[in-house]
Formats: structure tokens, sequence, C-alpha cells
């Protein structure tokens, strides 16, 4: 439903189908799961395109893509009121009121659309691996949590694509974006969701199932095919021209 049209009130999100209606729910629930106060920021993107936005608690930010508008054209608001919303209007194609703004709760930046160099592609069975060693790291050393030093340790550099003047890109993917990804449920596998029970069997993931790597000035970028998942480079964590 398309702003200007009977029923498109002050706040409102309209999905192109029952599918984008499932993958926005799916999105927030693992959000919920990570955060159960999370914040979702919905923006517009060209026609008949909407991107959902999440903060993971991994100081890494995660993203679905799904056919739709909202409207304004950004808005942020509670994402177990929108999940509610998703729910008790399934089947039906009419637009829905997404709950109370709530833009003063997000906190940072968005990263641009455009700029990101496509460094490489990495089997998405490593990354599964790499989150399930730190999930058992973290486990033997007693925490409630990943702590701070596993987090930012970087578990894998990737080499590829064209920096400016030709030269090789390499890139550093510390820990905390490794967990975001299996978090967020972006790698498929053949059997059910396990997400919520600390991790997805990697035996389960297509062995050509790959992670595209891709990297900015200022971001790091893992794309599966679920979503995407972001970290804004600090420190020694980011992109190195060779």
């Amino acid at each position: 439903m398309p702003p200007g049209t009977p029923g498109w009130g002050a706040r409102a999100v309209a999905l192109a189908g029952e599918s984008d209606r499932t993958d926005l729910a799916a999105f927030l629930t693992r959000a919920l799961r990570l955060d159960e106060a999370a914040v979702v920021r919905l923006r517009r993107r060209g026609e008949g395109v909407l991107v959902a936005w999440v903060q993971t608690g991994f100081e890494v930010l995660a993203t679905r893509i799904v056919r739709g508008t909202v409207q304004p054209a950004d808005l942020c608001v509670a994402a177990d009121s929108l999940r509610a919303a998703l729910t008790a209007t399934a089947g039906t194609a009419k637009a829905i009121d997404p709950g109370w703004a709530m833009d003063s709760a997000w906190r940072g930046a968005l990263p641009p659309d455009e700029g990101f160099v496509h460094v490489d592609d990495v089997p998405a069975r490593i990354l599964v691996e790499l989150a399930q060693q730190g999930v058992a790291l973290t486990r033997e050393a007693g925490a409630q949590g990943p702590p701070a030093s596993l987090l930012a340790q970087e578990v894998l550099e990737v080499s590829g694509g064209e920096a400016p003047g030709g030269n090789e890109t390499t890139v550093g993917v510390p820990m905390r974006m490794v967990f975001a990804l299996g978090a967020m449920g972006f790698v498929p596998t053949t059997g059910p969701d396990t997400t919520a029970a600390g991790g997805i069997d990697a035996g389960a993931i297509a062995a050509d199932e790959v992670v595209r790597v891709r990297a900015s000035n200022t971001w790091i970028r893992l794309d599966a095919r679920f979503g995407s998942v972001y970290l804004r480079k600090s420190g020694g964590l980011g992109l190195s021209v060779l």
C-alpha cells in the first residue's frame, strides 16, 4: 500500500507479501532473543524496499531487507510491538501500525548504502565453527557471556578485492561479528532453527554456502543469505592496504 492511499496513517508499515512479513517477524524474533527491549530502525530504500536495522549487543549492527515501505521514511519502534502487529495481521495485505515512535532510543549512525569493496567470500561453515569455538571457550571460563577480550579478537583475516591504487585489501574479522551473524540466524541450514539453544550445526550448512566480506573506509560488513552484519571500525579492527 503506497503512501497516500486510504489507510496509510502518520506511522505505518506495509509489506509486499506474506513471505516478507514472515522474514521480518523472524528477524525481530532473533533480535529479541539478544535484547528483550530491542529497538528496530526501519528505513525506506528506493521504490518498494524496506531495510530493518537492530543493534545486536555485540557492538555490531544487523540488517534485513524486505519488500515494502514505511511511513515516515526513517522510523524507530520497539521490536516486540512491531512483531506483535505483524503476527496479529498475518494473512492480510493491509498496512499496520508499528507502534510508538522511539527515535530517541537509537544510538549511533548507520553505514552508507554505497562505498564497499568486495574483499572475498568465506565458506559459511568456517564462520559457524569459529562461533562454536568461541561459545565453548566462554563456557569453559564459566562466564555469563563472551568476555570483551574474546569479542575483540580477530579470528579471521580475509584478503582480496582491490583498494585504491590497485593494492589488495585485507580485513580482520573480529569474533563479535561472527557471534552476531550466528545469533541472528543469517546462515541457512538444512535443519531446524537452533539459534535460541546457543548455536547451529555446522554440518547442516551446505558446503558451497558462503558469506561475503566487504569493507569501506569506516565499516566492515558480512553478507549472508538471510541478512548482513556491520561493524564500525575503530582501533586495530578494520581495513589495511598492503
